[in-house]
């Protein structure tokens, strides 16, 4: 489309001129134009309309500074013990100076007292660190008493490495295994425990045909200041053992009472009964002893009023006998372990034969049932 044509007023007018007016008026001429209006208020003494507000950013006002004559005269501030506040920034700054190490020494080792270790022994300075750590059960003790618990720990896996001489002449059937298998570790569990101390306060250790775990029956070790002892037998077996243990109570209670009432198992493991006690106080007294997450009523499918419903509601199957801590100090502690151990053989061999049966061993569950036609006829 081509440009509109002017006509010929348009064209002597010239240029058009913008219709728009700034509202402002530029800061150049400001200064000006308000001393002229001062000058003209005071001359005329009229006054003058009031001053429109300016748009934009204001002017920045001027920083009047300090003088440098005014600093020379002012004297430095002083604080109250005298010095100087400069000078305490400077020693603030000071990146040169050493850092403050404090040095904590390392506990020494218990002293020995002339007495060597020896391995079919526990040193008395092993009993004393158990003492100590059930004292100082945490972590950071522990770690600064790490040589002496190395000490400690060695000397306890000697002992047990005689030990292990000692259980195998007593039971053939525990074969020498690695040390790993057989001793405890000293940490505790604690995720499901409401005692929060991270280590246990005694060494333990246990031997069967499998070491220290399996499903068979055990000989058990504790050694702990004031609370030392042996045991053995089978701790929480699994459903299908603790089946089989119920069974061969209702099957065979002949073979049960002939190991309770062995003479040499009484007198070391029940040695609150009288040598002539009856076969229902044997069973209570073994059952007292084996009361922890006993059931509260007959297991399913026994009556209420069966005759060994002491024994059935058991789901452990162990004895122990507390021990001084002169046992395992002593120059015989070989020789006493033993002696508890020999009465014990019979009723851990016994348990292995009803969890873990030899292939060739006879069904005895014919047995059990003659054993109760002699106890009615005993009985009347």
């Amino acid at each position: 489309m081509p440009p509109r044509k002017r006509n010929a007023e348009e064209a002597v007018t010239g240029r058009r001129r913008s219709s728009r007016q700034t509202a402002t008026k530029s800061q150049y001429f400001e200064g000006d134009d308000d001393e002229d209006e001062l000058a003209l208020d005071e001359s005329d003494g009229i006054d003058s309309p009031p001053k429109k507000k300016q748009r934009g950013r204001p002017p920045k006002k001027k920083v009047v500074e300090k003088e440098e004559s005014e600093d020379s005269y002012h004297e430095e501030e002083e604080e109250p013990n005298g010095k100087k506040a400069d000078e305490d920034e400077e020693e603030d700054d000071d990146s040169d100076a050493p850092p403050k190490v404090t040095i904590i020494p390392l506990p020494k080792l218990l002293d020995t007292s002339g007495i060597e270790y020896e391995d079919p022994k526990v040193h008395p300075n092993t009993m004393e660190f158990l003492k100590l750590l059930k004292a100082n059960n945490r972590r950071p003790w522990l770690k600064s008493h790490d040589k002496e618990y190395r000490r400690a720990l060695k000397d306890w896996e000697s002992f047990v490495l005689s030990a292990t001489d000692t259980v195998i002449g007593v039971d053939e059937t525990v074969p020498e295994l690695p040390i790993k298998d057989v001793i405890f570790r000293i940490y505790r569990d604690t995720r499901f425990s409401k005692d929060p101390t991270p280590y246990k306060t005694n060494f333990s250790a246990a031997w069967s045909r499998t070491g220290r775990k399996g499903p068979y029956a055990c000989y058990y070790v504790h050694c702990e200041p004031g609370s030392s002892f042996v045991g053995g037998g089978i701790w929480h077996p699994e459903w299908d053992k603790l089946r089989a243990l119920r069974t061969s109570i209702d099957r065979r209670p002949r073979a049960w009472r002939r190991i309770l009432q062995d003479p040499a198992f009484k007198r070391t493991f029940l040695p609150q009964l009288k040598p002539d006690s009856k076969d229902q106080a044997v069973k209570t007294a073994f059952a007292a002893h084996n009361k922890e997450g006993a059931l509260a009523k007959a297991p399913m499918g026994y009556p209420k009023d069966h005759r060994d419903i002491e024994l059935l509601r058991l789901k452990n199957f162990t004895v122990s006998k507390r021990v001084p801590d002169s046992l395992w100090t002593s120059d015989d502690a070989q020789e006493q372990f033993a002696e508890i151990l020999r009465p014990m053989f019979q009723f851990v061999s016994f348990l292995n034969t009803i969890v873990m049966p030899d292939p060739d061993m006879d069904d005895e569950d014919d047995e059990g049932e003659e054993e109760d036609d002699d106890n009615e006829e005993e009985d009347e």
